[in-house]
């Protein structure tokens, strides 16, 4: 049994491997946009840059495990798809991209303009970036201390500080909604969230929630569901408070310069707080959130990788990544996004499904997971396929399919999926679901690496 010290920890761990720069800029351009529609904005920000994590934890709480959940799919689905999404949220987007990020928040902004080689100097952040983030990495049994006693309370603190700041000397009133905000400012913060990406990585980290609950002698497969339950809960509570407050500042922010995202939102929130030294702590702000992020993803790429591909041991997976997550971050970036983005963009959908169906596994079998992740997934890739290669050819044919507009087209055949799944199965409630229903965590998550 947990004690509540340590379930709190390991919730504390779970919110900091959530919370990276584009947890921090997303709600501060929102709250910049929405003005006095701010609170309407952030509740559908929230329900799915929140809801939709929380959700993908619970689902692999729910199932024992990630691999217990795909492969009620089908066997060659069970390695593909976790395949791609540990490719293009690890190595292959997510890690390089934070440690750039952190270069361009944390470094940049304090080198002269002139006389400076930027690819150099990048270049030596990067590589003590990265000598960080595997030195940090190569024993996971210590990350409830490093995430749970330091770098999250250090998140935590800062941000306080920055709001308790804001409310002694405010930096300006609410203006009006602008843009598409001004419209439907809920929606558009419904879609602002489900843009996170943040379901995907609630999938990844859920192993090593998992893992990390067993470290603490928890071996019962449902205790350790139970606790993953609540702490996915807990850090769910914490990521809305802070994105409440980061939406706050961007509302008030809106009387002070333009800006055109979220960061240049904080930093005029920080200078107008704090002066030069608010661009400092807004560099350190940036620098832990990323370092936390590349962390987590980094131990849970290297667990997954090290359990497909045995021949390297977990810490040399965890060399191998952190290499190319440094080469990516110096060559190339955007020819990377430029890729990596369009298979996020396909496969988020299939997630979400896949984590709904997950949480009603007592009512459906097998049948609905296959055909309703087909449908989807057939969907999602047409609709890459047409914004990525064909120049939106396509779009007057689909956007006769409801909600296509919003970037949600593919809710349509989800439900199409699920009601032929239905049919062809027979039954409301899933054999298939009943006979998976023992196969605990235990069952297909790797060991947790010392």
């Amino acid at each position: 049994m947990l004690k509540k010290k340590e379930l709190i920890l390991i919730s504390f761990m779970l919110f900091s491997m959530f919370f990276g720069a584009g947890n921090l800029i997303f709600p501060a351009f929102l709250g910049r946009s929405a003005g006095e529609d701010v609170w309407l904005s952030l509740a559908g920000f929230i329900l799915t840059a929140v809801g939709l994590p929380i959700l993908g934890v619970l689902a692999v709480a729910k199932a024992g495990s990630l691999d217990t959940l795909v492969n009620r799919v089908h066997p060659v689905f069970a390695f593909l798809f976790p395949f791609l999404i540990y490719v293009s949220i690890g190595p292959g987007l997510a890690i390089p991209r934070a440690g750039s990020t952190a270069y361009e928040m944390g470094l940049k902004p304090f080198l002269p303009a002139e006389g400076v080689s930027q690819p150099m100097v990048l270049f030596f952040y990067t590589v003590v970036f990265f000598a960080i983030t595997l030195w940090l990495s190569l024993n996971p049994s210590k990350l409830v201390d490093r995430f749970g006693k330091l770098l999250t309370p250090l998140l935590l603190v800062m941000i306080v500080i920055i709001f308790v700041k804001s409310l002694l000397t405010p930096i300006g009133a609410f203006s009006e909604a602008t843009g598409a905000y001004a419209q439907n400012g809920f929606f558009q913060g419904f879609m602002d969230g489900y843009l996170t990406m943040d379901a995907l990585a609630a999938l990844v980290f859920g192993i090593v929630v998992a893992n990390t609950i067993r470290t603490k002698g928890v071996t019962d497969s449902k205790s350790v569901s139970k606790y993953m339950g609540y702490a996915g809960i807990i850090a769910g509570v914490l990521l809305a408070s802070i994105y409440g407050i980061l939406a706050f500042f961007g509302a008030s922010s809106t009387s002070h310069g333009e800006a055109e995202n979220g960061a240049q939102v904080l930093t005029i929130v920080m200078n107008q707080l704090f002066g030069g030294v608010g661009i400092v702590m807004l560099g350190l702000l940036f620098t832990l959130a990323c370092l936390c992020v590349c962390i987590g993803l980094v131990i849970s790429c290297s667990q997954y990788f090290s359990t497909i591909f045995p021949k390297l041991s977990y810490a040399k997976w965890a060399v191998v990544l952190t290499v190319i997550s440094l080469l990516l971050a110096n060559m190339g970036l955007t020819q990377i996004l430029s890729i990596s983005v369009p298979i996020l963009g396909a496969i988020y959908p299939v997630a979400v499904v896949l984590i709904v169906l997950g949480l009603c596994q007592d009512w459906i079998n097998n049948q609905v997971y296959l055909v309703a992740t087909l449908f989807t997934a057939a969907f999602s890739v047409l609709e890459t396929i047409n914004s990525t290669f064909l120049g939106r050819a396509l779009d007057s044919t689909l956007s006769y399919v409801p909600l296509y507009d919003k970037g949600v087209g593919w809710i349509l055949p989800a439900v199409i999926g699920v009601i032929i799944g239905l049919l062809i199965s027979g039954r409301a409630g899933g054999s298939g679901a009943r006979e998976e229903s023992g196969a605990g965590v235990s069952n297909a998550s790797p060991g947790l690496a010392e």
